[in-house]
């Protein structure tokens, strides 16, 4: 089954960007779809694939900051192809 999970990372502290940096660094490197926009991340793949990804990655960003956010957002489908058609 294909998923697609949008994922926003809200470190609550002063210098907040090292941490979302290296955050989506390390979700680009994993092989999967990853597209970026200003307000989110989103990822597209393989459910098992997505999910073991993200579970790994986000206890390591959450880890890593004194006090943090994860907002999540799942579709059972890959919409990495989505394009308006208005």
């Amino acid at each position: 089954m294909n998923i697609s999970v949008e994922l926003t990372l809200t470190p609550l502290q002063d210098d907040f960007e090292e941490p979302i940096i290296g955050f989506i660094k390390k979700l680009r490197k994993s092989g999967l779809v990853v597209l970026e926009n200003p307000l989110s991340t989103q990822v597209y793949g393989d459910y098992d694939e997505v999910m073991k990804l993200l579970t790994n990655e986000i206890k390591l960003a959450l880890e890593l900051m004194d006090n943090g956010l994860m907002y999540i957002k799942i579709v059972k489908t890959d919409r990495s192809k989505y394009e308006p058609d208005f």
